[in-house]
């Protein structure tokens, strides 16, 4: 994927480091990133948090919200992706949550509902995706919306905006 050769070489351009943390994308953003010859000079690695548990326990998502909204929210991707950036010290931090489909649960009943969100620094940019594709689709155009996400975040810094 073109967007993972180009979010790796301008973090490794900025002296930068990334973390991820996912929920309904399974590893997919990680595996990614770790295509790209020499990823390991940037990408640290990430947390695949599909529980609630490991959502609060590792990445700082509070329990209440959870409670309250489900996994598919707005709210629930920007604290992955600052938990996530803060608990493993990286300049950098995407997250993604979602329903990529088949299934629903109660909280959360729409298929292809996806929130993504990119922390750093500057602070935390959120976005809702409505997808429409089968499960690998949709997983696969949310991991490509992250790094596009990211890849406007690296620009921006880049030009000395933030």
């Amino acid at each position: 994927m073109d967007e993972a050769y180009g979010v790796i070489s301008l973090l490794a351009e900025q002296n930068k480091t990334l973390v991820t943390a996912e929920s309904c994308t399974g590893g997919l953003l990680g595996a990614l990133l770790t295509e790209v010859p020499g990823a390991s000079k940037v990408y640290l690695g990430g947390i695949i948090s599909y529980a609630y548990a490991l959502k609060e326990q590792c990445l700082g998502v509070s329990h209440d919200l959870l409670e309250e909204k489900g996994a598919i929210c707005p709210e629930v991707a920007v604290q992955m992706a600052q938990g996530a950036r803060q608990r493993l010290q990286a300049d950098f931090a995407l997250s993604v949550t979602g329903n990529a489909g088949p299934g629903t649960d109660p909280l959360n009943p729409n298929v292809g509902e996806i929130y993504i969100a990119c922390s750093h620094k500057g602070g935390t940019q959120v976005k809702g995706l409505d997808l429409r594709g089968n499960r690998q689709e949709n997983r696969e155009t949310a991991c490509k919306e992250c790094l596009s996400l990211l890849f406007d975040a690296l620009r921006v810094i880049e030009k000395g905006e933030i």
